[in-house]
């Protein structure tokens, strides 16, 4: 039987911490962001070496979706949500520790490969909700989500003008640890759907979903270009602010996670619209206003009002587009959604490792304009994949085993 959001089982109280919990784990893979110039300096990295971290947290996690994720499919997710999120603490714990570069971008790489469990936190917040309310469930989870992204960069470039970037790390680790038991005491059991069928088949069994389902092919493909395109200007954005003419802090540069806090609050918004069969209309308003954001971004570089416009419009794109791609692909196979969300999550990260490479790389050779250029294009090409998709893709396909 499925649960209600309103059941003992799904809580609203347990909704939020669900939330919650998605947004602080995620947030270990962005930590580095507005960091990455005083890092640079501390530990003697170029500009490419420093972008590394965070490609290397976004390939990690990458990994994990693929590898990790499934496994709610097959166990317990309440035993193997407090596994991995204490895994995920001890990466954090090694990064603060680190000494150069191969140290941080193994204490990376742990905590980039096992806070995935944000990933396995949403489908279960979506098997648990009832159908009416699933939108709303999934929606209010990735508001969670995305604040721990944008929240992540404010909150390390408090810390780290108080303190050190260790410092940040340091917090980081005991929040996740404490996290772990919170979630192991409040989280229901709840029976897995694939339980007893071996590991390699479960993960061949992802290839096949993206040979059958054409929904998800299409909103992967989405996914990844929109994440590229958010990650080309994060990744960067630290570079440009920490240089002339502006030379802000690195508690300033946090600040700008703030100003995309206006995507994280339409989160639950979009969610709505899918339960009322509107998912398309949300996916062509996201994809839009990524494209357009890029304009006031580029422009950005000589007007500091014009880059809180471009962040907040990049932001409210960047999510919307993608929680009408998650409640599209939930809504295929609801017995696969570990699965499912390890096939549209490892293409969504794979484009964002890509994006964050090449934006370190555009920034060291052609600048804030080479990133935006890129970060556009991206943002074009999702638009383009969005008009020419199989008109079959556009809604779910019937659930079937």
């Amino acid at each position: 039987m499925t649960a209600s959001a309103s059941s003992p089982s799904l809580s609203p109280g347990l909704v939020w911490l669900m939330s919650i919990a998605t947004g602080l784990t995620v947030a270990a893979n962005y930590y580095a962001q507005p960091l990455l110039h005083v890092i640079a300096g501390d530990l003697g990295l170029s500009v490419p070496e420093a972008g590394s971290i965070v490609t290397a947290a976004q390939v990690s996690y990458a990994v994990g979706l693929f590898l990790l994720v499934p496994l709610g499919d097959l166990l317990d997710r309440r035993n193997l949500i407090f596994v991995m999120t204490l895994l995920a603490a001890g990466g954090l714990c090694a990064s603060a520790l680190a000494g150069n570069l191969p140290v941080l971008l193994a204490g990376t790489t742990v905590a980039g490969l096992f806070s995935v469990v944000a990933q396995v936190l949403v489908p279960f917040g979506a098997t648990l909700a009832s159908p009416d309310e699933r939108g709303k469930v999934v929606g209010t989870l990735m508001s969670g989500l995305l604040l721990g992204i944008l929240l992540a960069r404010t909150f390390a470039g408090l810390v780290a003008a108080l303190g050190n970037w260790r410092l940040v790390y340091g917090i980081a680790a005991v929040l996740m640890a404490a996290l772990a038991f919170i979630l192991r005491r409040s989280l229901p059991h709840h029976p897995a759907q694939a339980a007893g069928m071996p590991y390699p088949r479960l993960i061949a069994s992802i290839a096949a979903l993206f040979a059958q389902e054409p929904v998800l092919r299409t909103r992967a493909l989405l996914g990844a270009l929109t994440f590229a395109s958010f990650a080309m200007f994060w990744t960067s954005l630290a570079f440009l602010l920490s240089a002339p003419p502006f030379g802000y802090s690195t508690f300033t540069i946090g600040l700008f996670g703030l100003a995309g806090a206006a995507g994280a609050l339409a989160a639950a918004r979009v969610g709505r619209l899918a339960d009322r069969g509107k998912g398309e209309t949300a996916t062509r308003f996201g994809l839009a206003v990524l494209l357009v954001s890029w304009l006031p971004i580029v422009l950005g570089q000589y007007s500091v009002a014009l880059l809180v416009v471009g962040v907040i419009l990049m932001d409210l794109g960047a999510q919307a587009a993608h929680i009408s791609n998650q409640n599209a692909i939930y809504r295929i196979r609801p017995e696969a959604r570990g699965r499912l969300t390890a096939a549209y999550m490892t293409s969504y990260f794979i484009g964002g490792s890509l994006g964050s490479l090449a934006s370190a790389w555009l920034y060291a050779h052609a600048g804030w304009h080479g990133v935006s250029i890129g970060g556009a294009v991206a943002a074009l090409a999702s638009v383009t994949a969005w008009a020419m998709r199989p008109r079959g893709s556009a809604a779910a396909s019937p659930s079937t085993r």
